[in-house]
């Protein structure tokens, strides 16, 4: 349902609060989150991989909850519809060296 991409949810209608900063490890506003759904990006994922809202260093722990209910208001559904992004684990740099070591 959510990828149903013929759905008509109407024309992107700026809003007051479209500068309320949603995401602030990435720094991502409400109105951005509502012009990607506008823009035919309508799960958690897509959202996430346009804007990269989710993907700072809190790893979406702060805002998912409300890019969540931002999606679901703008395409007119209950939240819990909406799949949650995939979850990755941080990974940081490795260097070749420790990767070779034996450890036995």
């Amino acid at each position: 349902m959510m990828n149903d991409r013929s759905r008509d949810i109407g024309d992107f209608v700026p809003r007051d609060d479209d500068d309320m900063l949603v995401c602030r490890c990435e720094e991502i506003t409400r109105g951005e989150i509502r012009r990607a759904v506008h823009d035919g990006m309508f799960t958690m994922q897509e959202i996430r991989r346009y804007l990269r809202a989710g993907m700072g260093l809190c790893q979406g722990q702060t805002c998912s909850k409300i890019v969540k209910g931002i999606v679901a208001s703008e395409l007119g559904v209950s939240p819990s519809l909406i799949e949650p992004a995939t979850s990755r684990g941080p990974i940081r740099p490795t260097e070749m060296e420790t990767l070779s070591k034996e450890t036995w």
